[in-house]
C-alpha cells in the first residue's frame, strides 16, 4: 500500500494556529467533513475513525475529487465502535482528545454509547461538537437530513428560481457547507471559553438552523413586516436594479439600485433621459417598474461585449462582472492571485489541486501536508500514541475491533 505523502516543511517548520490539538473526526457525508476540514487544515491532529467494512460513503470512490477534497489532512483508524473491544479502545482515545466532531443521527451516538453524556465524564475538557438534520431536540431530532430536505423545509427553495417556475434547489449543498462552517465556530468559541474555565462541553447545530440563519433579510423580512418572499429570478428580491444582463457575448452582474449608482449607471450607459421618468427616481418606484427597466437595460447591454461593459461599468464605479461557468472561475486572474486552487500530490493520482481554504491569517501558511488517509492507515500508530500496548492492540485485531491497515 502506497505511503500517504507529507510535506516535511508544513509538519515540521510551520507552526499552525491549532498545531497540538487532537481531533477525533467521526464525520460521514458533507456537513460534519466540511467543519472538521478547516480544523485539518489548520494545523489539528485529525484521526478519522471509520468502521472496518467502511465504503467510498455517499462523497464517492476514496481517491475521488470530492473525498479528497474533504478528507485532506487526516491520519485513518478503522475501528468498530460496535465491538466491545473496539469500544474500550476508542473510549481511551477520547480520554486524550480535545475535540470530538460527530454527524450522526442523535438516536446512533446513544446506541454505540459514544454520545456527550457517556464522554463528558472520562474527559471533562472534551469539546463534543454535533451536527444534525434538525436539532439535538424536538419532534424532528431523531430524523435524517440531508441538504435538500433542509432547503425545501427551510424556505429557500420558494426564493430561488424565476417566478411562477415552481421550486428550484440552489446549486451546491449551502446547507451542509453553512452547518459545517458554523460548527467551526462554534468549537473555535469554545476552545477560547476552554482557556478560562478549563471545562469542554456540548455545541451542536444543525441543516435547518443553518438554513433559518441563512434566509437572513428575508427572514427579518418575514418576522417584522409580516411578507413572505417569493422568487425574484436573477433580480434582486428588493432592489432594482441589481441582476443579470446578456451581452454579445455571455451575461454579466449589474448592481446599481442606490440612487448614486443609478445616476452613474445611466449616464455610463448613455441613456441619462432615464432619470427623468417619474416612475423610476425613487427604488420603489423603480421596483415597482422593474420588467420595464430591465427590458431597456438589456436593449442596451447586449449591443456590446461583456468585456466592454465591466470595463466602463468598472470606470463609473458600478459594481459589476461576468457569469462565470467553473472553468471560468479557475481561470480567472484574482482567483488565481487568491490561489483558491492548492496543489496536492496524492498517492495514486500524482499532483492535483483542490479548493484551498479561504480564510487568510497574515504570517501563517496552511496548505497540503498530509494525503486522504487509506482505511484504518494508521492504526497502530493511533493506538500506541492512546497508550495501548502491542499486545493490546494484537488482541483487538484477533477480535475483529481493527480494519483496514
Amino acid at each position: 500500500m502506497p505511503e500517504s505523502p507529507i510535506d516535511p516543511k508544513l509538519m515540521t517548520e510551520t507552526r499552525l494556529p491549532l498545531a497540538g490539538l487532537r481531533v477525533l473526526d467521526l464525520t460521514l457525508a458533507r456537513a460534519g467533513p466540511t467543519c472538521v476540514r478547516h480544523l485539518a487544515d489548520w494545523g489539528a491532529d485529525i484521526i478519522r475513525v471509520e468502521p472496518p467494512a467502511a465504503g467510498d460513503g455517499l462523497g464517492g470512490a476514496r481517491d475521488g475529487f470530492d473525498q479528497v477534497n474533504l478528507h485532506r489532512n487526516k491520519r485513518g483508524l478503522s475501528l468498530d465502535l460496535k465491538n466491545p473491544a473496539g469500544h474500550a479502545a476508542f473510549l481511551r482515545l477520547a480520554a486524550t482528545a480535545d475535540i470530538l466532531v460527530e454527524n450522526m443521527r442523535m438516536q446512533v451516538k446513544h446506541r454505540l454509547k459514544i454520545a456527550y453524556d457517556d464522554l463528558k465524564a472520562l474527559n471533562p475538557r472534551l469539546i463534543y461538537a454535533s451536527i444534525s438534520g434538525f436539532g439535538q431536540t424536538g419532534p424532528y431530532s431523531t430524523r435524517g437530513g440531508v441538504d435538500q430536505i433542509a432547503q425545501g423545509m427551510g424556505g429557500l427553495m420558494t426564493i430561488t428560481g424565476e417566478p411562477g417556475r415552481g421550486p428550484m434547489r440552489v446549486g451546491i449543498p449551502i446547507n451542509d457547507l453553512t452547518a459545517g462552517n458554523l460548527l467551526a465556530m462554534g468549537i473555535m468559541m469554545k476552545l477560547y471559553d476552554r482557556e478560562r474555565t478549563g471545562k469542554g462541553g456540548y455545541v451542536h447545530t444543525s441543516l435547518l438552523e443553518a438554513q433559518v440563519f441563512m434566509l437572513d433579510f428575508q427572514a427579518s423580512r418575514f418576522l417584522m413586516d409580516g411578507e413572505v418572499a417569493g422568487q425574484a429570478g436573477n433580480d434582486h428580491p428588493v432592489n432594482i436594479p441589481m441582476g443579470v444582463f446578456p451581452t454579445t457575448d455571455k451575461p454579466i452582474n449589474i448592481a446599481a439600485s442606490s440612487p448614486k449608482l443609478w445616476t452613474s449607471f445611466c449616464k455610463a450607459a448613455g441613456h441619462e433621459e432615464w432619470l427623468e421618468v417619474a416612475e423610476w427616481k425613487t427604488n420603489a418606484g423603480r421596483s415597482k417598474d422593474r420588467q420595464r427597466i430591465n427590458a431597456v437595460i438589456a436593449e442596451v447591454t447586449q449591443q456590446h461585449s461583456s468585456d466592454y461593459w465591466i470595463e466602463k461599468l468598472e470606470e463609473a464605479g458600478i459594481p459589476c462582472g461576468p457569469v462565470n461557468n467553473i472553468r471560468e472561475v479557475f481561470e480567472d486572474p484574482q482567483v488565481q492571485h487568491l490561489e483558491m486552487a492548492m496543489p496536492m500530490k496524492h498517492r495514486t493520482r500524482g499532483d492535483v489541486h483542490v479548493v484551498a481554504q479561504p480564510v487568510n491569517i497574515e504570517g501563517v501558511e496552511t496548505g497540503f501536508y498530509r494525503d486522504i488517509p487509506n482505511l484504518g492507515e494508521h492504526n497502530e500508530e493511533i493506538l500506541r500514541e492512546a497508550g495501548l500496548t502491542a499486545a493490546e492492540i494484537q488482541d483487538l485485531k484477533d477480535k475483529g475491533a481493527l480494519g483496514g491497515g
